[in-house]
């Protein structure tokens, strides 16, 4: 029901669409719908630093959590299309995942298309998961406990960072916690058409996402669509989340469903009743809140904690 409420304040707003808008309005636009939102669970500390990226520095926010360390470590990547947001446009879920998860949460402010597009972000991604493995004791963290996460387009820069540090001989990655991913150019599977608009994400915004990051013959590269990847073999133990009412529903079950087929343990957690966005809204939509301590516990579970997930967890057949 909250999810409802939500969905029927935005239409009274009329609000406009922002696959209307050009970069520099939609940026603002999004900045200005967050600017209010519950700030998230309090952590132990947070400190903003500059890490090497793949082409230049890149800003990072770390998130400690009021445990004593040292503690695992997850690389979060924001959502946002490769076009949108920050680490301020994701700070409330990734502050309830430091919580929920007892680990550092060090997220990535990658570089952003149109002006850095396809393949600037997973090249970013890839090198800011080797600078924080190599750098995980001096960060308060445990070297050999290191995950990936992301939601949206950053779960597509999680996913393919993952392939990267497999053909690249490491640095090796305990798990991935993959929200609502992209995982292919492909928009034509059902949930595309079932959930085209009415649910705050939309097919068309999809769309001006991978127009604005990629020429059409770089979106069938597995760097940008990492379902089209020839082999899927020896990847690291995965958690994909999807939401019921999102556009990238079936791309996330499909790629859950493939690593799976290739022999990665893959667990699947649905978010019935979910729309694209809400579950990054912490404190605002509740209903959500088992998903997202269910996240945390498979996060604790990638680092060898002996926990059972959420019923609502299911595997993937």
């Amino acid at each position: 029901p909250d999810v409802a409420i939500v969905l029927e304040l935005i239409e009274t707003l009329a609000l406009p669409p922002m696959d209307s808008m050009s970069v520099e309005d939609a940026r603002a636009f999004s900045i200005a719908m967050a600017a209010d939102r519950p700030a998230g669970p309090d952590v132990g500390e947070i400190i903003d630093g500059v890490l090497p990226g793949a082409a230049g520095e890149l800003d990072y926010r770390l998130y400690r959590p009021a445990t004593p360390g040292p503690h695992p470590i997850v690389v979060y990547f924001h959502g946002g299309g490769w076009v949108l947001g920050s680490a301020d446009s994701d700070d409330p879920l990734c502050r309830d995942l430091c919580v929920q998860s007892d680990a550092i949460v060090v997220s990535i402010n990658y570089r952003h298309a149109p002006e850095d597009k396809f393949p600037a972000a997973p090249d970013d991604g890839f090198a800011a998961v080797c600078w924080v493995a190599d750098n995980a004791a001096r960060l308060g963290g445990i070297p050999v406990q290191l995950a990936v996460a992301g939601w949206s387009a950053g779960a597509n820069i999680a996913a393919v960072a993952c392939h990267l540090a497999r053909d690249n001989n490491g640095p090796v990655i305990a798990g991935q916690l993959l929200l609502n991913p992209v995982t292919d150019c492909d928009l034509t599977r059902q949930s595309y058409i079932d959930n085209a608009e009415g649910y705050v994400f939309t097919t068309s915004l999809m769309q001006w996402f991978w127009d604005h990051y990629a020429e059409p013959a770089d979106r069938l590269n597995p760097k940008a669509s990492p379902l089209r990847a020839s082999d899927l073999s020896n990847l690291p133990p995965a958690v994909v989340v999807t939401s019921e009412f999102d556009p990238l529903r079936d791309e996330g079950i499909a790629y859950a469903e493939a690593m799976l087929n290739a022999g990665v343990s893959v667990q699947h957690l649905s978010g019935r009743g979910q729309i694209h966005t809400s579950l990054t809204a912490v404190d605002l939509v509740l209903s959500g809140a088992p998903l997202r301590e269910a996240m945390g516990a498979a996060l604790r579970e990638f680092f060898g904690a002996e926990l059972i997930l959420n019923e609502k967890m299911d595997k993937v057949d």
